[in-house]
């Protein structure tokens, strides 16, 4: 087969056969061991109706991957060079750039950050089943960039989208979420929220104007309102993890653009084992402006 024939093969079609949502997937989220791609894709099926599809799709050179240290042999998977063109034109990618890994070395330098945004997506989506709401594979953004002005950018872990549904009620809601393995400094995580406040003000101006011209907050290019902005740690023990809890608290309390920000966005931040046992729609949400723990809807 030629790597015509091999991209045309895989084009999607309306019913999205389990190939194609593979494929898009490990496009979507980068990275996912197989236990993570069955509970995305197929949670109530037997484990090797997603296993047996990777394993074929590794034969034709689509995807590859690389087993994680002391893990019972557990495989992440990835695009390969040649998946990432075959993806580049599936509906549900279109304007996402493709990200190819290039060797199980490559693979291994990322995966224990990105496969922890995958189990963060993970606990949202079992919890958006339970409870009916609206929130599949391709409704959570992995590396969105945002401008923040003087060359810089803010680029959020991912982006969710989430519909909460109530018997005819709907409502669309949308949140930047962080991942924080506790790997850097809670100082530095914190800052984080001061990048967030820039993001939130930032207006951009229009390609040779000499005066500035208010043209409005430039994140209402993508978002009709603001989206709230969540805080998943791990990594560390309960005490440590609720001081830097802490920390993004003394933030908001005491930086002015981080209280502004706080004053207009709903801010929350809850530890990923508590999201995974009791829900994300849990009352495991901190309030970063201050209260008692709640749902993150409710925020």
């Amino acid at each position: 087969m030629t790597a015509d024939e091999t991209a045309a093969s895989y084009i999607p079609g309306p019913a999205e056969p389990l190939p194609h949502q593979l494929l898009s997937a490990l496009a979507q989220h980068r990275m996912a061991t197989t236990s993570q791609l069955h509970d995305l894709l197929r949670p109530n099926v037997a484990r090797q109706t997603v296993s047996t599809p990777l394993n074929k799709l590794r034969q034709q050179g689509l995807v590859d991957y690389t087993v994680l240290p002391q893990s019972n042999r557990t495989r992440a998977w990835y695009l390969t060079g040649e998946g990432a063109r075959v993806t580049r034109d599936f509906p549900a990618l279109r304007g996402r750039p493709p990200y190819p890994i290039t060797s199980a070395t490559a693979a291994s330098l990322r995966t224990a950050h990105t496969l922890t945004v995958v189990r963060t997506h993970l606990a949202f989506a079992a919890d958006a089943r339970r409870l009916g709401h609206e929130h599949g594979p391709w409704d959570w953004t992995p590396e969105v960039a945002h401008p923040i002005g003087d060359g810089e950018r803010l680029v959020a872990d991912a982006v969710m989208h989430y519909s909460s549904v109530d018997g005819e009620q709907r409502r669309s809601l949308r949140a930047f979420v962080e991942v924080d393995r506790t790997t850097m400094s809670s100082e530095r995580l914190a800052v984080k929220l001061i990048e967030y406040s820039r993001c939130f003000h930032y207006e951009s101006q229009p390609v040779g104007r000499r005066r500035p011209v208010s043209t409005g907050p430039a994140w209402l290019r993508w978002y009709p309102l603001f989206p709230r902005v969540l805080f998943v740690l791990t990594g560390a023990s309960p005490a440590r993890l609720r001081n830097r809890i802490s920390d993004l608290q003394a933030m908001v309390a005491q930086h002015p653009l981080v209280a502004a920000l706080a004053r207009e966005v709903p801010l929350g931040a809850a530890v990923l084992e508590d999201i995974e046992e009791k829900g994300a729609s849990g009352s495991v949400w901190a309030p970063l402006a201050g209260g008692e723990p709640r749902p993150w809807t409710s925020l």
